[in-house]
């Protein structure tokens, strides 16, 4: 296919489909959308902790790309492996094979990879949580450890199986933590041979307060919601080192710990290194109008474009920076990229009818974060809220972002449902039928206790 109305847009996640879809109703006739995406859905990430603590099913922070485009829209899902900027043709490996797509603009939105490698041993032993497959198996593991425990009689294995560290004391990290915590004080009144003792978070972070996004009032009131319900906050705590027993600390205190969650470092998505264009941090560098230097009619948005962007004048740090020299740049988040998204609709659109296009400015509405069931800390323009109002704040929010009608009505009654009832702590195996006579495998022998 190589068509020269075709506006191609990399990457399935909040940037591209939110641009997609604005593009839709803004191109004029003999134009259209294209949109390549490894995956068929958009993960919702910052509901990726909702479904580790079971908050939510695994199918309700994704939605279909497809029902998201318009009939005239058209969706390819493979991988791009080339892009051939002569003749304005890219590649993308599919399930049908290589395929070539022609475009008049190409829009680079394909987000960033998880970075394991920050620290030592934590690709091996750490757990990351930056896809949907992610936060399943994290709670896999967690109703795994839980039944391990039951039948372990060593008290000090014991403890270890039942103490889950999360590293990173962001917004991914907080929110995880304080659901782990809900998920195994709910999860224990079906264990019965585990004690409440015996089930435990820790939620490390290298810097001297959590959240450094939100104003210091906020991480402190973060601080002791989670410290409220007993997880072990550590500041200014760098792990050194991750193994099959836990975590070293720089210090040379060790955690003893089987299941480490990591929610820190991103890395390119290799594609990006690929297309031989100019790379700061990792990221696309952008014109301010978001086009990419160098690169007729190619344009780069979300996390993986490094976009200039005036401050906030609420944020004292920004403002800090920029009078010091420094650079301010938008931050990668979904707020962000749907911002972005839609400034760059009208910026193609502005293009193909020939007019001049604007630079990217945009100010933040804010930040939020839960801290666990009914709790979290909000910023909303400049009004700061903690509690049960943060925690409502943030599930209105994301649900307005939610696609469609049925998608919205099927969390708000689920998110409902786990107001008053139990999670649930099914243990999904996925066992298919030439496997159903094979014996479980037990985990490995477990290190000793240092």
């Amino acid at each position: 296919m190589s068509e020269p109305g075709n506006i191609v847009i990399v990457g399935g996640g909040f940037a591209g489909t939110t641009l997609a879809r604005s593009l839709e109703r803004m191109l004029p006739a003999g134009r259209r959308v294209v949109l390549v995406s490894e995956e068929s859905y958009t993960t919702f990430n910052p509901m990726l902790a909702e479904v580790v603590g079971a908050a939510v099913f695994p199918e309700h922070v994704v939605a279909p790309i497809r029902q998201m485009l318009r009939p005239a829209s058209r969706f390819v899902m493979g991988r791009v492996t080339s892009v051939d900027p002569a003749r304005r043709v890219l590649t993308a490996s599919t399930l049908a094979g290589p395929q070539e797509i022609g475009y008049e603009h190409l829009v680079l939105a394909f987000g960033t990879r998880a970075n394991m490698d920050l620290v030592p041993g934590m690709a091996e032993h750490a757990l990351p949580l930056k896809l949907i497959g992610d936060a399943m198996f994290i709670r896999n593991r967690v109703l795994q450890r839980i039944a391990r425990i039951e039948l372990e009689t060593d008290p000090a294995l014991r403890r270890r199986l039942g103490h889950f560290v999360v590293i990173g004391g962001g917004f991914s990290g907080v929110e995880v933590a304080g659901t782990l915590a809900d998920f195994l004080r709910g999860a224990r009144r079906y264990y019965p041979r585990v004690a409440t003792d015996e089930l435990r978070v820790s939620l490390l972070e290298g810097a001297g307060r959590l959240l450094l996004e939100l104003p210091e009032s906020l991480a402190a009131s973060a601080l002791r919601s989670l410290s409220s319900r007993g997880i072990d906050v550590r500041l200014s705590a760098r792990a050194a080192e991750v193994d099959a027993s836990g975590v070293r600390l720089e210090g040379g205190e060790t955690l003893e710990a089987a299941t480490v969650v990591c929610t820190i470092g991103t890395r390119p998505n290799p594609l990006a290194a690929q297309l031989g264009l100019l790379l700061q941090r990792g990221r696309i560098v952008t014109a301010p109008d978001l086009s990419v230097p160098g690169a007729d009619g190619v344009w780069a948005i979300g996390d993986c474009a490094l976009i200039r962007n005036e401050p906030n004048r609420s944020d004292a740090r920004a403002r800090a920076a920029m009078s010091a020299g420094a650079l301010a740049y938008a931050p990668p988040t979904a707020q962000f990229a749907v911002a972005e998204a839609r400034f760059l609709a009208t910026n193609i659109a502005a293009h193909i009818a020939g007019r001049s296009t604007r630079e990217f400015r945009y100010v933040s509405k804010g930040a939020m974060a839960t801290t666990g069931h009914l709790k979290g800390v909000a910023q909303l323009f400049g009004l700061r809220l903690s509690g049960l109002p943060a925690w409502l704040l943030w599930r209105a929010y994301y649900l307005l972002q939610m696609p469609t009608l049925g998608r919205k009505l099927r969390i708000w009654v689920e998110w409902t449902w786990a107001m008053f009832f139990a999670a649930d702590i099914t243990h999904l195996r996925f066992t298919r039928t030439h496997e159903a006579d094979v014996a479980p495998q037990p985990e490995a022998a477990a290190p000793a206790v240092r």
